[in-house]
Order: C-alpha cells, then structure tokens, then sequence
C-alpha cells in the first residue's frame, strides 16, 4: 500500500484539472454553502500537493469570479494563501492574478477583510520572494551567479532570470509605479492602492530578502532605478516645508508633510540604509543628508523626533557609520555625513534648549548643514515653563530657565523608536516634552560606546597581532619571505584603519563634546551625568590611544571644567589649547564650535564651601556634588587611562590640585593627601556626604599615582612633566606672599617617585631637576615640602632593593646622590638643613656602603658656607666628625683627599672657633690614618692612577691631578699639608696656632713616609708658599688694639693687635720651616734646587728679621743661628781628622704616636741616623761638593749683611711710631756673625770687612727705649758691657784671630779693623747719634738718677765701658801688630794718636774720668811700640804726618783747656800730675834722643811745650790756700829739666843734636823774657798789694833758672854755643835790673842770683865785629 501512494498522488496530479472542476462549479452557483464546501474541498486538495498549474489557474480565475461577486472574502483569501503557500505551480498570469486579488480584496468596506487582506498580502509577497531563494538555492550548485555588475541593463530583461525570480521581480516592480502612482505592468486589475500599504510592503521585501536584490543584478537596478528616485521625490514636502512661513512667500501652496507617509519613508531609508549601503553609497548620501535635515529647528516636532529615531537607528551600528566615514567624509568633494550627523545632533539639543518664543520668524534659527552651533543669543522665555527649577525630583535637564525632562525611551545600545513604529496612525502624535531631547541624548551616548568599543576592539586585534608577526619575525626559524609580506600587508591595513579610526574622531569630537559638555551642566540627574561623564571619559580615552592630542585634551578639559566651580578662573583650562572659555568660539579642522558658558544658577547640592587656591578673588567657592561626581570621573580616567593621557596630564592634575585645595586636603608624609584643617581665611566647610567622600578621594588619588608604576616609560614621563609644571605654577602662586602654598603637585611628585623606584633612572632628573628647584623657592613651606620630597626620594632610593643592587651599579647611586649634591647651591638654611640631616641618615644606614658616592655625600658637607649660620655648620660638622671616626677604612682611597679638603674647609669656618680647632685635631686623626695605613692607601691609589693614566692616554689628554708629578700617595700627604698650610693663615690666631703646630707635627713626624723627590714639593709648594702668605698677612695686619678677645677673655698687652697675633703665627712658621730645613738637611741638600730654596728661605728670614716686630725680627735670628749651625755631610777625602759635631737631633725612633685608639710605636728604618750614617759610610750617596756649601754660606753671609744694615740704618724721620731694634735683637744679630765667618773666612775680602765694620758701628748706635733702659743700662758705677757690646768685640775678636793665623792677604785687613775699634773709642767722648733722634745722654748722671728726668722716649747707653774695652782691645792689637806691613802702611799709629787726642783733650771733660786715664796710659804703651816702628820708617815718609799729630795731642793733653771739678782733692790732683809727668819722661826718654831721626818741626813743637810747661802756667780759680800744689810743681820741673838736659848735650855727634839744644834755649829764654815782663807790669799795678803767690813763684823760679843756664853756658865749650844764644842772655839783663824794685825779699834774693853771674859779659866793646864771630 505504502508503493502505491506517490504514484496514486502523481495521477491524481495529472488529473486535476478533471478533479478540481466539479468543486468550481460548485463555487460557481454562489450558494454560500456549497461555495463554502467547494472551496474546503479545494483547499484540501491543495494541501496535498495535487494540483497541477492548469488547475491551478482555473481555480484562480474562480476565485476571481467570486471576489467579484464579493462572496465569501475571507475564505477566498484562505484559499489563496493555501495556493500559493503549498506549492509552486502558480507563476506569472495566474500568480499576478492572485496577488492582485487580495490586494482588491484590501480595500472592500469591511474592516475585518481589509485587515485580513493586508496580511495575507504581505504574506503572498513573502512567498513570492522565498520562492526565488529557494530557487536559487537549487541552482546554486549548477550554475555560479554571473558576478554582480551594477551595469545600466534595461528593466525588461528579465528574460534571463529564472521563473520564480521573474515573478518577485515583476511584483517588485509593480510595487514601486503603484507607490508612484503610476499604472503596474504586471499587476494587471488593480483597481487602487495606498502609498501607505505600498511602503510599507516595499520596506518588508527590502528588509526581508535583502540577498535578493544583493545578488541579481536585475533587482539591484530596480533599487537604484525605481526604489530610490521614488523615496526622493516623496520626501519633497517634508524637505520644503518650513513651520512658520507664511503662504504669501510662494505662489504654490506648500503641501504639508504627511506623518504616515514621512515616517514609512523614514523606516524605509532605514532599510535601505542598514541594507544596502554599498549598493546605493551615492543614494544614501542623499538620504543621510535629509535626515540630518530634519532635525532642524524650522521643522514640525514630530518629524524631528521620528528623523531623531532613525538616526538612532543608525547610532547603535558603529560599522555602518564606518562606512560613513569611509564613503563620504574621507572622501575629497564628497559631504561629511558622518560628521553633520553628529553636529545636527548637537544642534538639536542646543535648539531645545534655547526654544525661540513664538511669534518671532524662525528663519533666525536656521543651522547650516556645515554649521551645527546654534545661536546662544536667543533668551530663554522665562515664561515657558511655570515649574521652578530644582523643585521637581524628575531626572531632568535644566539650563538658563528651560526645563526639558528625560524619558526613559529604550534599553542601552537597542534603537527602540516609538513613533516610526506608529504605523495605524495618520493624524502626527503629540510628542511629549524631552523626548527628542531624550533620544538625542541616547543617540549620542550609543554612538560613543558603538565606535570606541568598535576600534578599541579593533586596536586590540591589531595589536596581539603585531605582536604576534613581530614576535615570528625575530624568532629565526621562519624569517621567510612570505612572512614579512605579510607582515607589510599587515602594515598596510593598519595604516588605512588607522586613518578610519582617526577620521571618524575627528569628525565627531567636535560636535559630540559641545553637545555633552552642555548636557552635562544642565544635567540635574546623577545617572545622567554618570553617563555623560562616561562618554566624555571613553572618548578622552580612545583620543588618546589614537594620539589625537586635540581632541583627548578639549574632552579632558570639559570633565576638569565640570569638576570645578562654574566660573572658577582656572588658568590651566583657559591656557591651554585644548579649550576656550565660554561664549568663546575656537576653530578645529576647519568646524568652528561654539561653547555655551556654563549657567550659573546651578540647581545642584552643595556639598562643601572651601577656599580658592591662592591666586584667585578671595572669597569662598561652593562644591556641589556633580562637581564631586566628575571629580571621580576624572581620578576615574587618570586611574585606567593614565597611560594615553600625554601631555593632558597637566590639565587633569591641575584640575585635581585645585580640588584638593578646595577640599583642604594637605600632604602626609610619603605624599599622600589627608583631610587636614585649611590654614587661613574662614576653614572648609564640609557636608557629611563629601565627608565620608574625602577618605574614598583620597584614596583614590593615592591608588591613582601609584598605578603610576603600570605605564609605560613615556606615559611616565608625561605625568612628571605634568606635575612639574603644575608645581612650577603653584610656586609662581606662592611667590611675594605667605600664603600656604599649593603642595599637591609636590607631595604627587614624591608619591610617583616612591611607587617607580624600580625604574628610578628614567624620572629621576626631570623629578629631582624640578624639586630642586621647588627647595629654591622663597615660601618656607613650600620650599620646605620640595626638601623633604627630594631628601625622602634619595633615602628611598638609596635603601630601595634595586636589581642589579647599587653596589654593582655605580651610575645609578650617583646618580641618586647627585640631587643631594645639587641641594648645596641653595642658600636657604632650612633646605641645607634637610639636605645635611639626610647626609647623616644616609651615612648612619648606609655608610659601609657608599663606594664611588663618597665624593658627593662629602662634597656636601664640603658645601656648608661661612655664612650659613652656626647651627649648620655644626651639623655638616657632625657629619664630618663621623666619616672621620667610622668611614675612612671603608671609603676608596681616592676620596680620602677630599675627607682632607672638607676637613680643611671646617677649620676655615669662623663661625665657631671650637670646631675649626677641632677640625684641625681631625686632621692630625687623618694624617695618623695615612701613616697607620700607609702601604695599603699607597697600593690602592698607585692602581686607581694607572688606570686614570691608561684613560687619560686613550683620550689624549694630559691628566689633571693636583701636584701632579709626585706619587699619589704623597700627594695626599700634599693635600693634607696644603691643608693645614690655609689654616695657618686664618684669621684667628688659635687656629693658626694650632694648625701650625700640627703641621709642623705631622711633617716632623710623617715626613720620613715621602718620597724624596717629593720634598722638593713640600718645600716649594707648601712650606714656602706658606711663609709668602704668612709675612703677607703679617706686614698688612691691622695695628689697631683689640679690646677682647670675645665674651670675657682678657688679652695679653703682647697679643692686643692683629699685627701682634699674627707676629706670633710668623714666629711660629718660620721657626718651623727653618727646623725642617735643619734637621731633614739629608734629604733636602741632594735635591736639584736645594741652594734656591736656601736663597728663598733666607729671604724669608731677612723679611722677618727685618719686620718691625722685635718679636718676629728676634725670633728671625733664632731660625738664622738654627739653620747656620748645619754641619753639611764630609767627603771621605777631606774628613777631619775629628768628625764634624753634629747638631741634628737624630730620633731614631719616632716617638709612639697615638693614632686614633690605635697606639703603636714602631721604627723606620731609614731613619734619619741611618742617613747620616749612610753619608759617612764609604761610599757616600750624593753629597754636595764644597764648593756648592760655600755658595750656601756665600748667601747666608749675604742676607746677614742685608738684615744688619737694613735694620740698623737709622731712620730719615722720627715719631713716636718709628720703629728701633731692639738690644736682644741686635745682639743675635751680631752673635750670628762668628760661626757664620768660620764657613766663608776663606773667602772674606775687604769690602766684606766694610760691610761688617758699617753693621758693627750702626748696631752698637742704637738708642734703647726708655721703659726697656731700667734692665739693660748698668749704672754707671760699675763699668759693665751690655751683651750686644760684648757681641761686636767678640766678632772684631773672632776676625782678628782668624786674621792672625790667616794667609798674608788676609793681613791687609788689620787696618780696617783699628778703624773700627778706633771708631768705637771715640765713643767714649762722642756717643754715636742715631739718625736724627733725639736721645737723652746719661752723661755723668749715675744710673739711679735716670728716673729724675722725665723719661726720653730713646735713651742712648752708656758708651764709656765699651770705649774703654775697645781701647784695650787696640792696645793689645798693636802691640801685636805695630810692625805689620799694612799696619805701617795704613797710618795705623797715626789713627790711634789721632782718635786718642781727643778724649786726652778733653780730660776732665770727659763723661767719665778713666777715659782719660786709660787714653794715657794707652798712648804711653802704643808709643812704647809704636815709635822704634816710626823711626825706623822715618825715611821712607809713611809716619810723616803722624808727628805733627803727635805733638798736637801731647799739646793738648798737657795744657788742657779744661778745667778740674771743684770736688777734685789734692790726693786726686797729684795723682793727675804725676800722669803728665809720665808723659815728659816719655817725650825725653823715647823722642828727643832720636832727635835726627825725627822731623825738625816736631822737635821744635815739643821744645816749645817744654817750654811752656817749665814756667809755671797759673790757674787763677785756685785759692791762696791751695796755690802751692796746683801749680804742677813737680811738672814744671820735669819740663825744665828736660829743656836743659838737651839744651847742652856735651857729645853732639850730628848737627841734628846741636840744633835740638839750640832750639831748646832759645825756648827757654824767649820764655824768661816773657816771665820777666809781666812780672814787672803787674809788680807797677799792684801797688803796695803784694803779688799772688803763684806769680811769686814763678818769678822766682825764672830767675834761679837764668841764673842756671848762664853757670851751663859757661860750662860749654864755646864753639858750641851759638853767638845767637849769647846775645839773647845778655838782652835778659835789663830786664833783671828793672825787677830790683820789688818788694818781695824772696825774689830780691833769686834777683841777686841772676844778676852775679852777669859779671862774665862784662867785657870792652870790641873793636870791629866780622863775619858774626867777635
């Protein structure tokens, strides 16, 4: 049975025809119910699929029949529908047939079978077209589809299309003329039609099948041709149509826009749109464009809201409005759709806002399609809307008065439209207020979230994909061609998406940000703002990732606006060119936009008051809670963005600085922000609901910086420039006034820092960079937040758990130590307080550790200036203190010098003396240091240089190191010397003191450590570089006196000027220099230059000795004898036969020195015994020949020279200022001389003798100064030396031994030395003057009578011992010395009469009686020799010209032209006179028996003085009394006696004898002449008085010696007496006569004497007297 069934039905199928007929005849009776029963029937039949087409058409032509008749309409339709629905027998005719049935059926007057009809027409349609699917799904496999070419075929040929596709096509066709209008071609019988129903079935077959007309040509033809042109021209009405115009305007009535119609269009556009875009691109411009029209002001309500809806449609498909952007905007002359579609939107919701009053034209309001801004001009009517705002507690928009609600319209993302799908209605709905602005507003969010998930999606594939080709690219194994092609493909594409994505921002931005920025400060509803806030943040976001700068900062920029208060003066937002403030227009891309100024009526909660940030109008601003709300947003977006932001991080941080301070929010430690109290005007007032907000904010803001460590490099960087420069603004805030500054971007900065410590190198200069500069600023508070950021970055740095550990990255500590270097150059003592505070944190954590970042953390100490106060120096001091006692093992060996350059700087600080002295002590630790450590430092650095050696011969250039030549490990024994060499000249003489004892100390006892070519440093560079400063500073210092030394100290009268200090610090030096000079002579004499540096050292101390300073010159002369006592090393050649003495002290050990807490002694084992040793040793080391010594002492003689007649040349002018050496000085002086002589005698000539004799004679003049005279003059009873007089005899003494012993050239000096002694006798009678100074001559006052004068400034000694001294000391010379050829040649004997004659002539003139006295009794011994000298040269004339001097003197001394003293006694006189007798037995004894060796004038002169003495020479002050004794008695006779011995000398062997007694009496009788004739004179005046007594007798005395001569005459033999003689007796005899008359019987009875022995001459006149002979 089953086999048979289909074969049954195919016959039955066969048959129909004959089977259907009886059924349509039965419908043919139109008897209801058979009708109904016939058309059951066939139905059933149908249903089983046996009907073949002919039947088919048959049945069709009945139900026509029956349709006209109108029987049974609803049953046909039934039938109809089984018909076409079972099967697909029915085509063309027959098929055209029954569609146009039901569509008559359509439009009966019965509802219900209209009803029915439009269904089953929109189903038959359906069915047509699914038959055409069908169908080409059956040919798929047969025939592939010829490629679609959208070519201009004809429409009737469709001859090619396949049975069931000619049918939809025909239908289709149709469809459009009758929507035209226009009569159908197939449809034939159609009696009329809606456009209504047309659309609508139009729209169902293009959204139902749109393959269809995708994949034939023909169809797509028919969309082009027919479909498009069709929906152009119907919405003409709409388009022209403008509310408000009125008819008079145009001569045609405008016909009205027609919702049904208007919004069937709409829907199908949608289609059309969604469907077949890129069929109909250029079409749906066109369409696009109109939309967007619709929008505008002019229009009707409802057509904006259902043109709204469409748009919406098109919203929530981001592809499509790629393709937009695609299609038109990116193309050149083509309409920017994509971008009016945003803008229109725009407009839009600015129209409603500012809704025109009425009445007014609305032309005003036309918006271009280029321009989407619409007027702000046009006042809110404030009369619209009776609600007050802010009352309701709907969601809603408020802005300027206008009110609009917001609707919930549809779910996220869904275009649900509410009147495109009003398909029954004709008259257009009421739209409720809001609702196009609802829509809007959907749309625009819908289109935000549409592109940016679509091309954030799309960035994400490209990106893993990049990655992924990148990744094959590197990985060897397929590098192959194909590979990179791809990759460049790949390149390709994501360059044209790129350009999509970017085209697509840029279009919309614009538009959307006016939109949103203006929605959201009329938002009044959270969950509205929330979203607007989202859109706003997404697209920042995506901006970002696309790197469109504009754009990302103009979205920034109106959330950062709508955190703050409305009208807040932010500069950021205004500066910046992402935004303009309200009501100003800015142009981007050629679109201008038009910002509306935020309202200011806000309805929002207040939430806190607080103040503005210093800067803005005082006063106090409100946070409401939107504010709050897109405060979130913003840490929001900074949160998850952070890494797109770029350079808007500067607005984003700004805005939240601003915040912050609003809020009072003020940094913690770490730098997170906590609600603290504001610091002035009225404080924060806070709601409790900001409250409870502040910890979640700040929170956030915490969380946000430290996400920091989550981007990348660059993002890094922008968020540090963007707090930078926000911090630079604060601080340009704060400059010139007190206010509490800004601290947000400071204490951001130290969060970011901390949270990026793994990859500190990469921000670290821009972020020390800055808070450094930020420590700079004048604002305490502020400055002091950058120190304490920066200090806390370091630390953190520092104890950070970097990897590779710091340790093994040197680049990296230093460079986190260079920003605390860098802090030293600010002058703020608080910042250099920190800065110092984290040095002794960092050295107490980190100490051990620091390696190559000692030189920084010292450089800071290193830093402290003088002028920082004390309490900062005592901190960085501290530090010191710290390094020196922990660190030096544990730093390299190269910074120790800069430990001694720091420690150095500390001794210069004059803040506080205590810590220069003990910085001082520091170096003596250091210096033990080194010498403790000595061998490992010397290693260490003789390494460290030859690298720094191989560098700097890599380079090519010289290295640079101070005292460059000397080994490193010496050099910083330099450095510490130069060192403690500054300190010796500072100011204040305890740190000089001290410094110089420690450095003479540690040379003393270090120096043996130095290698010997470095000595010569030392002595260059540090030791005589230090005496130049040293005299320098000591010949400008101040002479003023110092009150006290500070506080209470009380200063010695001998340190009370500068001048006076600092002698002490000259002392000090030179004393030290010349005890390194003597006692490492070993070591000094072998190098080069040793006899320069001896020339500079003496120069030094002629400099000192020569300054006016006793204590400096004194202490000169004391290093001058240190350094002349050097025994220089011997040669073995010419060693004495006894060694040299050696004055050097030889430690052979050096003395235990106590390091610190380290104490050792140990031995060197060159010391310095074992050097001379050397010396000594056979074959000696280099030693300096001879002659270099000389050349030594040749220059030590020099400067002695210099000192002594600099300092002893007098003066020009005197005031109580002038300077005069001292008697100690002086005294040295001249001691130096001897041992100085012993070295150069060989050489000493006589010009060096005249310089010695200048210096003596000057040195010996100088007056003392009358306060130092007590203890230095002796008085005058005991005739003692002072020590300088001894010296100068002891040097006269010295030459004149050496003279003595010395070669025969050496001998011609004697003279000069007489001269010199000579000289100095003189002084006995004629002290020295000094200059031009007036001194006080303590002649004949014994010493206690000093003090009655008023003390003399100067003092002139007393000469007379030392006078005295020189004359033994001359004697003794010539007696040793008489017979020398100089001493004969020079007219020595005549000098010495010559000088002695004036102390003999003045006799009791003279200062001091044993002047005198021993002048005589020296001419006595001189003569003694001196004369058998003379006579024995008398021929040769060299003593010519002494005698008359000798004569002289004996005249003047034996008739002095002084008088006694009253008080002399008798005892004394004759004392006195036997002195001169002694002199007369000289003359008689040693002269006149050499008469003929002597010049005849000589004789002459001493016969004269005879003479003069034998007649009693009278003292008229003498009394009667005393007459006898004073009348030198025993002296006349002598003299007498002596004229008469040579007046007759019996045996006269030579004329030259006779001549002297001829002369003799002569004498002798011219004198009685004389005698005689006054006696008688005075006898005739004196009347009866007797005569005095000495006259008597003298008389008497004349007389009894004329009476002798005559009875010696007589005796003679008489050729020896001279006729001459003769006649001058005779002429006596009438003077004798005459004195008869007088009345003393005493010379009566002499008289008669005389007058016997006359009787002999009494003789006859002669008779003629020839040829004189009688």
């Amino acid at each position: 049975m089953q086999e048979e069934i289909p074969t049954c039905q195919g016959a039955l199928k066969e048959n129909s025809s004959e089977v259907v007929q009886p059924f349509l005849m039965g419908c043919g009776t139109k008897e209801p119910k058979i009708t109904q029963l016939c058309l059951a029937a066939v139905q059933r039949l149908m249903s089983h699929e046996v009907v073949s087409e002919t039947a088919a058409g048959n049945i069709i032509n009945m139900l026509w029949q029956l349709m006209e008749n109108s029987l049974e309409e609803l049953k046909l339709l039934q039938t109809v529908l089984v018909l076409l629905t079972t099967n697909t027998v029915v085509h063309d005719e027959a098929l055209s047939k029954a569609i146009v049935l039901c569509f008559r059926l359509h439009f009966t007057k019965d509802n219900i079978t209209n009803n029915t009809a439009a269904a089953t027409v929109r189903q038959v349609v359906t069915v047509v077209f699914e038959r055409m699917v069908a169908e080409d799904e059956r040919h798929r496999d047969i025939i592939e589809q010829p490629i679609l070419v959208q070519g201009n075929s004809n429409r009737r040929s469709v001859s090619t299309l396949k049975p069931c596709a000619k049918d939809a096509y025909m239908l289709f066709q149709d469809l459009c003329q009758l929507v035209n209008a226009d009569a159908p071609y197939w449809l034939v019988g159609m009696t009329e039609m809606t456009r209504t129903f047309g659309l609508e079935l139009l729209e169902s077959v293009l959204n139902d099948f749109p393959q269809v007309f995708l994949q034939h040509q023909e169809f797509s033809f028919l969309l082009k041709e027919r479909v498009c042109p069709l929906v152009i021209k119907l919405f003409s009405p709409n388009i022209k149509f403008r509310q408000g115009s009125g008819s008079s305007s145009s001569p045609a009535p405008v016909e009205k826009p027609y919702f049904p119609i208007c919004m069937r269009l709409l829907r199908v556009v949608s289609v059309l749109i969604k469907q077949f875009y890129s069929l109909l691109v250029t079409e749906c411009e066109i369409f696009l464009s109109l939309l967007v029209k619709f929008l505008d002001a002019d229009k009707p309500q409802w057509l904006r809201a259902v043109a709204v809806e469409s748009i919406h449609r098109l919203c929530v498909q981001p592809q499509l409005l790629r393709s937009f952007c695609q299609s038109y905007d990116m193309k050149q002359h083509s309409t920017k759709v994509f971008r009016d579609i945003v803008n229109a939107l725009g407009s839009l919701i600015q129209s409603l806002f500012l809704v025109p009053p009425t009445g007014t034209p609305a032309a005003a309001n036309q918006a271009g399609s280029s321009n989407s801004g619409g007027p702000v001009s046009a006042p809110a009517n404030s009369g619209m809307l009776g609600i007050g705002g802010g009352v309701t507690l709907l969601p809603a928009f408020e802005y300027r008065g206008t009110w609009i609600p917001i609707l919930t319209i549809t779910v996220q993302g869904s275009a649900k439209a509410t009147y495109l799908e009003m398909l029954d209605k004709v008259e257009p709905p009421n739209i409720p207020e809001g609702y196009a602005m609802s829509v809007a507003f959907h749309c625009l969010l819908d289109l935000v979230r549409g592109i940016t998930s679509m091309i954030e999606e799309e960035l994400g594939k490209v990106e893993t994909e990049y990655q992924v080709t990148t990744e094959a690219a590197s990985s060897p194994t397929q590098s192959s061609e194909q590979e990179s092609q791809s990759t460049s493909d790949q390149m390709d594409k994501e360059i044209v998406s790129r350009a999509v994505w970017e085209e697509m921002v840029n279009a919309c931005w614009c538009g959307l940000l006016a939109a949103l920025s203006l929605l959201l400060d009329a938002s009044t509803d959270e969950a509205a703002t929330e979203n607007i806030l989202k859109a706003e943040l997404t697209m920042a976001a995506l901006c970002g990732r696309l790197g469109l700068v504009t754009s990302r900062d103009a979205f920034i920029t109106a959330i950062c606006k709508g955190s703050l208060p409305p009208h807040y003066a932010l500069t950021i937002l205004n500066t910046t060119t992402a935004a303009a403030l309200s009501n100003k227009s800015y142009s981007i891309q050629g679109q201008s936009v038009m910002m509306i100024s935020p309202s200011s009526e806000s309805h929002q909660q207040v939430v806190a008051v607080g103040q503005p940030l210093a800067g803005q109008p005082q006063g106090t601003v409100m946070l409401t809670s939107k504010n709050i709300q897109c405060m979130r947003t913003l840490l929001n977006l900074a949160h998850c963005h952070g890494a797109v932001l770029g350079t808007s991080w500067q607005l984003v941080l700004a805005t939240l600085q601003h915040l912050v301070w609003i809020l009072g929010l003020k940094p913690s430690s770490g730098g997170a922000l906590k609600p603290g109290r504001a610091v002035e005007g009225p404080s924060t007032v806070l709601t409790t609901a900001v409250m409870t907000d502040l910890p979640v904010i700040s929170n956030i803001l915490s969380r946000l910086f430290e996400s920091s460590q989550y981007l990348d490099d660059v993002s890094l960087h922008h968020l540090i420039n963007a707090l930078c420069s926000l911090s630079l603004e604060a601080m340009d805030m704060a400059y010139g006034n007190n206010k509490e500054p800004s601290l947000f971007a400071v204490a951001k900065l130290l969060e970011t820092g901390l949270v990026n410590m793994h990859r500190i190198e990469i921000l670290w200069r821009p972020l020390t960079g800055h808070l450094l500069e930020v420590c700079q600023h004048p604002n305490s508070r502020m400055r002091e937040w950058g120190a304490e950021a920066l200090t806390s970055l370091i630390k953190a740095g520092l104890t950070f758990n970097h990897d590779p550990p710091l340790s093994q990255n040197q680049r990296l500590q230093l460079l986190l130590l260079n920003p605390l270097k860098e802090m030293s150059s600010i002058n703020h003592p608080d910042i250099r307080l920190k800065q110092l505070e984290c040095v002794l944190q960092i050295l107490q954590s980190q100490g051990d550790s620091l390696g190559p970042g000692w030189p920084l953390v010292l450089g800071v100490m290193g830093a402290i200036r003088n002028d920082q106060g004390e309490s900062l120096i005592r901190t960085a001091f501290q530090c010191l203190q710290l390094v020196v006692t922990d660190f030096l093992p544990t730093m390299p060996c190269t910074c120790l010098q800069i430990v001694v350059d720091v420690a150095g700087s500390f001794g210069l600080h004059n803040q506080e003396l205590n810590i220069s002295l003990t910085s001082i002590g520091l170096l003596w630790n250091i210096s033990d240091y080194f010498f403790q450590r000595g061998e490992v430092i010397e290693k260490e650095l003789n390494k460290e240089e030859a690298a720094q050696q191989k560098q700097a011969e890599e380079k090519g250039v010289l290295l640079h190191r101070p005292f460059h030549p000397a080994p490193p490990f010496d050099c910083l024994w330099l450095c510490l010397y130069a060192k403690l060499g500054e300190l010796c000249v500072d100011p204040r003489p305890a740190v000089r003191k001290s410094a110089g004892q420690t450095l003479f100390s540690t040379i003393g006892a270090h120096g043996t450590l130095l290698q010997h070519s470095t000595w010569h440093t030392v002595i260059w560079k540090v030791l005589f570089h230090l005496l130049d400063r040293v005299r320098e500073s000591s010949t400008t210092a101040d002479k003023e006196k110092i009150e006290s030394g500070g506080g209470n100290i009380l200063i010695h009268h001998s340190r009370d000027t500068a001048e006076k200090q600092w002698a002490e610090t000259w002392v000090l030096t030179l004393a030290g220099v010349a005890r390194i000079f003597n006692t490492r002579r070993y070591l000094l004499q072998p190098l080069g230059d040793f006899s320069r540096a001896w020339d500079v050292l003496l120069d030094h101390i002629q400099s000192a000795a020569l300054s006016k300073n006793n204590e400096v010159s004194l202490a000169a002369l004391k290093s001058f004898q240190e350094i002349l006592q050097i025994v220089s090393p011997v040669r073995d050649s010419d060693k004495p036969e006894t060694p040299p003495a050696i004055n050097v002290t030889v430690p052979v050990l050096i003395g235990s020195m106590s390091g610190s807490g380290l104490s050792r002694p140990f031995v060197r084992t060159d010391s310095i015994g074992e050097r001379l040793g050397r010396y000594s040793s056979s074959e000696p080391p280099i030693v300096t020949d001879e002659l270099e010594d000389l050349n030594l002492w040749w220059a030590a003689w020099n400067t002695w020279y210099r000192i002594g007649s600099e300092s002893t040349k007098p003066p020009v002018t005197f005031d109580k200022l002038t300077f005069i050496p001292s008697q100690p000085f002086l005294t040295a002086l001249i001691q130096i001389f001897p041992a100085l002589y012993q070295h150069i005698k060989t050489g000493f000539n006589m010009d060096d003798l005249q310089k010695l004799g200048v210096i003596l004679h000057s040195a010996v003049s100088v007056p003392i100064s009358s306060d130092a005279s007590p203890f230095i003059l002796p008085s005058y009873t005991e005739a003692v030396l002072t020590s300088l007089q001894e010296a100068v005899l002891t040097a006269l003494d010295v030459l004149q031994k050496a003279i003595c012993v010395g070669s025969e050239n050496m001998q011609i000096m004697y003279p000069a030395i007489f001269d010199q002694l000579l000289a100095f006798v003189e002084f006995s009678c004629k002290p020295p003057q000094y200059g031009q100074l007036e001194t006080k001559h303590i002649a004949n006052a014994k010493y206690n009578q000093i003090q009655l004068f008023a003390p003399a400034e100067w003092v002139a000694l007393n000469y007379v011992p030392f006078a005295e001294r020189s004359l033994e000391v001359v004697v003794d010379l010539y007696q040793k010395t008489a017979c020398h050829k100089a001493v004969v040649n020079e007219k020595v004997l005549q000098n010495i009469i010559k000088t002695l004659r004036v102390p003999l002539s003045l006799k009791y003139s003279c200062p001091s009686e044993s002047t005198w006295k021993l002048a005589v009794s020296s001419l006595l011994k001189v003569l003694s020799i001196g004369l058998p000298v003379a006579r024995q040269h008398a021929s040769s004339g060299k003593f010519d010209s002494m005698w008359p001097e000798l004569a002289n003197t004996f005249e003047d001394f034996l008739f002095t032209k002084s008088i006694p003293p009253d008080n002399l006694s008798i005892q004394e006189f004759q004392r006195n006179e036997s002195i001169d007798v002694e002199v007369v037995q000289l003359i008689s004894t040693e002269i006149l028996p050499y008469a003929n060796f002597i010049p005849k004038e000589f004789v002459g002169q001493i016969m004269t003085m005879l003479n003069k003495g034998s007649i009693h020479s009278q003292s008229s002050s003498f009394t009667e009394a005393e007459i006898d004794i004073r009348l030198r008695e025993e002296f006349s006779k002598m003299c007498f006696e002596t004229l008469l011995q040579f007046s007759f000398s019996n045996k006269v062997t030579t004329p030259q004898e006779g001549y002297i007694s001829r002369m003799a009496l002569s004498v002798l009788l011219k004198r009685s002449q004389d005698v005689l004739h006054r006696y008688i004179e005075d006898e005739r005046l004196s009347g009866k008085c007797p005569l005095p007594r000495q006259q008597v007798t003298e008389i008497i005395f004349v007389l009894k010696a004329v009476s002798t001569l005559i009875d010696s005459l007589k005796k003679t033999q008489p050729e020896n007496v001279d006729g001459n003689t003769w006649a001058q007796v005779i002429a006596l005899y009438p003077t004798l006569v005459e004195c008869i008359t007088c009345s003393s019987s005493e010379v009566c009875s002499a008289l008669k004497d005389a007058l016997v022995p006359f009787k002999d001459f009494m003789q006859p006149p002669a008779s003629k007297v020839q040829n004189g002979e009688s």
